[in-house]
């Protein structure tokens, strides 16, 4: 008999066998999806664009034949087989286009992620708010826009909503219906509209169990002192973003200060935080990271002593993070950061320390610190030779920290290891020392290193560098261009040195954005390899000594915004091929010997450009109308070639010269880290302008506050098109030493923000504009060597320039030429038929032979009469020589008024 307990066990294993057969044949059979979500996925994809990604076709799997579980994006539960989850965030599924409310079929769907796709700027479908399952709904950085449908408040099971990163245009308005979410444990509304959401802290109040708020850049309103009766002490929020929002202290401390007990992270910087840092900071018991930067903070008289404010900060002892960079801080630093054994991150960073010295006592417990940022602090860092920090930096930002004269020894500890640095800036820090050898034999694991603006010297040898982010502009460094071997390579700056030789090394790099190798000895061929760095989005190989003609392989480099070719000995015409860079907003190929005629493509292909110089070169030819197209331009110099024919009237086409635009002051480039579509922005250059400004090149990094054009040392002819006077913005015009003729433009007044204006060296006639009495801003001023006549308009501006400006114009009177009109004679006039200008000269030569020819008879008749025989006979000789000059000269002044007096004959007959 077998016993009542055995018994039961063998049902107990009898019941989990069938069980586990049960649901492997439930799982066998949850691998085939539901019919009907299948073709409601199938509906989903026709309202939705794939986009590739690298090559690859985001929806290809999404096929009737195969099963919707196995679909790339889509995740069913592994027991039923319904669809639970539909991501999209990943890298290789990238779609566009609309939402179908065919997802409404998807009745077991929890979780919902669109995040870095492209919604074309669709509304959120109110439909969304009938996914009532939804635990999950991501949206974020997806190109909607706003109103935020109510209706999402009805997703009560929701505990995580991520619409951030769609824009202004994405307005949330009140955010009541968020109240209703009770589960909600993290809420992202960054980078939205949320200027009309007054009741934003009650309702962040209400919700329990949120641990997570990211209101980042939301246009904020202040917290009314009602809102803070209301506030809910018991928040279990630890993450808090609020960055970016302008917000006073007055508005943000007291509730901040109410909710804070739990917070680990808080990041407040970009407000309008005033004073001292309060210190119930110091009352944050859990807080490990604290972003305060971009504020208007200040250290007390005490704070500085390291009494109070910083001081209780010091005493948090699992701090992290401490950002308080770019405040007002000043002073002294106090050494109560040591106290924080446990920080990673310490940023002081664009603070005014008034040259206050951090030396070893400030890093003493610093053990685990990770990434120190002093820069643009005026702190002097001195450390005792052979000191061995405490730490082991992945980043250091030093610019404009006094570190030199020597390079700083202790960098070398920093190297050595691995993992060790990979984030270096120590530009404009006093450096004036040779690189010592250790640093090119530690380079490994270096992702950025910025040296600029020092003076340090020595080369690279041919050590390979295998950095991402390189720059050593304005020092010292000399010997040929280093080898590079990073396949991420990303940026090159070895701009303002001395390298020398060949730059054929530039085409072993593959991945490169930005190429400057400006101001050196760079000579020889550029090689014909450029198509190999089809990434370049900026090339600056100016102020070196190239020669031979530009590669044709320019043409492939298509991304690119930014060449720059100037100061070299480039000859030839200007390949064909460069028109294929139509992304080109800057384009400077001055200072050259290139030749042929200024190509029509440049208006047709390049219709990006803002800045365009072809300065001192050959060309030749008209100014092509084509040109007018470039309505982004705000500088134009085709000064010193040999361009000929008229100004082309469509000058008013430059619309950015013509109308009172909100224009870019710069032209950048952002060079970033990307990861999974989070970008970092990790480096910035800067292209700048040389431009002849008052008669002198200036260089110009801010393009918005200079419009002009400069058309000086030409061959054009004609007069000044009217159209000029469309150009109401333009504020410098050169047109001097060419053969314009005419009048100056009555309407010129109308450049009312026209501060240089050069007209010299031409042919205009005719008075001076009144108008140009109006130019207020007026300050460089040249009309001089033309044949204007009459006074001078009477203004405070005109009369205040050296009468240079008004020099070899014979006709012109009044100040600052003469005091008045009435004391200059009035300039000649033309002469009619037989002018009396040419009858003077005539008479003049008539009367001067006529003297010359009576001595010379009277002294041939003293020598015949008193000098010996020989001296008659040369004396005779000399008398018929001065007669045939006379007489020479007598024909042919007859002969040449004569001509003059028929050409002015005829003038006039065809006049009448």
């Amino acid at each position: 008999m077998i016993p009542m307990s055995s018994m039961r066990s063998h049902k107990l294993v009898l019941f989990f066998a069938i069980s586990c057969l049960l649901l492997q044949e439930k799982c066998t059979d949850a691998s085939q999806c539901n019919e009907s979500e299948r073709r409601a996925l199938l509906e989903f994809k026709h309202s939705l664009q794939a986009l590739y990604f690298e090559g690859y076709d985001a929806l290809s799997s999404w096929i009737s034949e195969e099963e919707c579980c196995l679909w790339d994006g889509v995740y069913c539960n592994s027991f039923t087989g319904y669809v639970e989850m539909l991501d999209f965030s990943y890298q290789s599924l990238v779609v566009a286009g609309t939402v179908s409310p065919s997802l409404l079929k998807l009745h077991h769907l929890t979780s919902l992620n669109f995040s870095s796709n492209d919604f074309n700027g669709s509304l959120i479908p109110e439909f969304f708010g009938s996914l009532k399952k939804l635990k999950l709904l991501d949206l974020s950085n997806a190109n909607f826009r706003g109103p935020i449908p109510s209706q999402l408040g009805n997703l009560s099971m929701l505990e995580t909503l991520r619409l951030g990163g769609n824009g202004r245009v994405f307005n949330v308005g009140k955010l009541e219906w968020v109240s209703h979410l009770s589960r909600l444990k993290e809420v992202d509304l960054s980078f939205t509209n949320l200027s009309n959401a007054n009741d934003w802290s009650q309702v962040i109040s209400h919700l329990p169990l949120l641990q997570k708020l990211n209101l980042r850049d939301c246009d904020l309103p202040s917290i009314s002192s009602s809102s803070l009766s209301l506030a809910n002490s018991s928040t279990s929020l630890t993450y808090l973003d609020l960055s970016d929002n302008n917000l006073p202290s007055s508005a943000i401390y007291p509730w901040l200060f109410n909710v804070s007990s739990n917070l680990v992270s808080l990041d407040l910087s970009s407000n309008q935080l005033k004073g001292p840092i309060p210190e119930a900071f110091g009352n944050m018991k859990a807080i490990q990271e604290l972003y305060l930067s971009d504020n208007l903070l200040v250290l007390a008289e005490n704070q500085v002593r390291g009494d109070s404010g910083l001081n209780e900060i010091g005493k948090l002892p699992d701090f992290s993070v401490l950002d308080l960079g770019y405040n007002l801080l000043n002073g002294s630093v106090s050494k109560s950061f040591g106290q924080l054994s446990k920080l990673h991150v310490l940023r002081l960073a664009g603070n005014s320390f008034d040259g206050d010295v951090i030396s070893e006592a400030h890093f003493s417990n610093f053990t685990n610190l990770q990434v120190l940022d002093l820069s643009y602090s005026s702190l002097t860092l001195k450390f005792n030779t052979g000191w061995i920090p405490p730490f082991q930096l992945s980043q250091i930002k030093l610019c404009s920290c006094k570190l030199g004269p020597r390079f700083p020894d202790w960098l070398r500890t920093q190297m050595d290891v691995r993992p060790g640095l990979e984030y270096l800036e120590i530009s404009a820090s006093g450096i004036s020392d040779s690189l010592p050898y250790w640093f090119r034999d530690s380079l490994y694991g270096l992702d950025f290193i910025n040296m600029s603006f020092n003076q340090i010297s020595g080369t690279f040898l041919n050590k390979s560098i295998p950095v991402r982010y390189l720059d050593l502009s304005s020092n010292n460094f000399s010997g040929p261009l280093p080898s590079f071997s990073s396949l991420f390579l990303e940026s090159i700056n070895l701009s303002r040195n001395k390298f020398t030789g060949s730059v054929s090394r530039i085409c072993n790099i593959k991945v490169l954005e930005l190429l400057d190798l400006s101001n050196n000895l760079f000579s020889g061929l550029v090689p014909d390899c450029l198509k190999r760095l089809w990434s370049l989005t900026a090339l600056n190989l100016a102020d070196n000594s190239f020669t031979g003609s530009l590669p044709s392989s320019l043409g492939f480099l298509t991304p690119l915004e930014m060449l720059s070719l100037r100061g070299n000995k480039f000859s030839g015409e200007l390949p064909s091929s460069i028109q294929n860079c139509t992304k080109l907003k800057f384009l400077d190929l001055s200072d050259n010997e290139l030749s042929g005629e200024v190509p029509m493509w440049i208006g047709q292909r390049l219709s990006r450009l803002v800045f365009l110089s072809l300065q001192r070169n050959q060309f030749r030819g008209r100014i092509p109308d084509q040109l007018c197209g470039l309505k982004y331009l705000q500088i134009l110099d085709l000064s010193v070639n040999k361009i000929s024919d008229t100004i082309p009237p469509c000058i008013n086409n430059f619309t950015s010269m013509a109308e009172k635009l909100s224009l870019d002051r710069r032209i950048e480039h952002h060079l970033s880290d990307e990861w999974l579509f989070v970008s970092f922005i990790r480096f910035r250059y800067v292209d700048e302008a040389l431009f002849t400004w008052k008669g002198t090149k200036q260089r110009y990094p801010q393009l918005g506050l200079l419009l002009a054009i400069d058309l000086s040392c030409n061959k054009l002819t004609g007069e000044i098109p009217e159209e000029l006077n469309c150009l109401q913005e333009l504020v410098a015009l050169n047109l001097s030493r060419n053969f314009l003729t005419g009048k100056i433009p009555q309407k010129i007044g109308h450049l009312r923000q026209l501060e240089v204006l050069d007209l010299s060296r031409n042919k205009f006639s005719g008075n001076i504009p009144t108008s140009l009495s109006e130019l207020t801003f007026l300050s460089t001023l040249d009309l001089s060597y033309n044949d204007l006549s009459g006074k001078i308009p009477t203004s405070t501006q005109l009369q205040s320039f050296d009468p240079s400006s008004f020099s070899h114009n014979r006709g012109l009177c009044g100040s600052p030429v003469s005091p008045n009109c009435s004391m200059v004679e009035p300039p000649p006039s033309k002469p009619a038929v037989g002018g009396e200008e040419d009858c003077d000269e005539f008479m003049k030569w008539f009367y001067t032979g006529m003297g010359l020819g009576f001595a010379v008879g009277f002294w041939g008749f003293c020598s015949v009469v008193f000098f010996k025989r020989s001296w008659r006979q040369s004396y005779y000789r000399y008398l018929d020589n001065a007669k045939d000059w006379v007489y020479v000269s007598f024909v042919l002044l007859k002969a040449r008024l004569v001509r003059r007096t028929k050409a002015l004959s005829t003038s006039c007959t065809r006049s009448d």
